[in-house]
């Protein structure tokens, strides 16, 4: 499936997903019909008409609408990296835009603050493209997540901000391929 087209499925167990934008967990119960609307960074969003709305399922509850789950990370074992970071950050999508959110350029600080034993705090910075996007919190928590479950992160803090305000001119080369600027 590609990230953009729609596809219609019927879920085949009970499974937990995030209502969108308000970030809220519920249990769309097996036999529900949905439309996976989007298909990035390892998650699903669905079309649910009966409850109205969409929600985002994990990669690793993809066998409930009939899709491969995601294989488990491959963590070497060693110390937590930026470039770990980075790469999980790479995952995270606006439901509405097929490029994640440091290609947006919404990603504005990333920090490591050690805090013993081997584990790390991870600060996070990060904008939206438009002040009234419902979907913030929704972004922001899965950022929160995807950080926290990284083998070192003691805790995650991911902090929504408006200074310097977010332009169009922010987004990656890649980013800009992948809009058709």
């Amino acid at each position: 499936m590609s990230p953009s087209s729609y596809e219609e499925v019927e879920v085949k167990r009970d499974v937990q997903a995030v209502r969108i934008p308000y970030g809220d967990t519920v249990l769309i119960s097996a036999g529900t019909g949905a439309v996976i609307t989007q298909s990035l960074g390892d998650a699903y969003t669905l079309q649910i008409p009966t409850m109205g709305g969409l929600y985002r399922i994990a990669a690793s509850d993809a066998d409930a609408i009939g899709k491969e789950p995601q294989q488990a990370r491959n963590v070497d074992g060693g110390p937590l990296t930026e470039e770990m970071i980075w790469d999980e950050l790479r995952n995270v999508y606006d439901p509405e835009i097929p490029v994640n959110i440091v290609d947006l350029g919404l990603v504005y600080d990333m920090r490591l603050e050690p805090t013993g034993g081997g584990h790390s705090r991870v600060f996070v910075a990060m904008t939206l493209t438009a002040q009234g996007c419902g979907m913030g919190p929704s972004i922001a928590m899965d950022a929160r997540r995807r950080i926290e479950s990284l083998p070192g992160v003691e805790e995650a803090d991911v902090q929504v901000v408006w200074d310097p305000p977010w332009s169009p001119q922010m987004i990656s080369p890649e980013g800009r391929e992948k809009l058709g600027m």
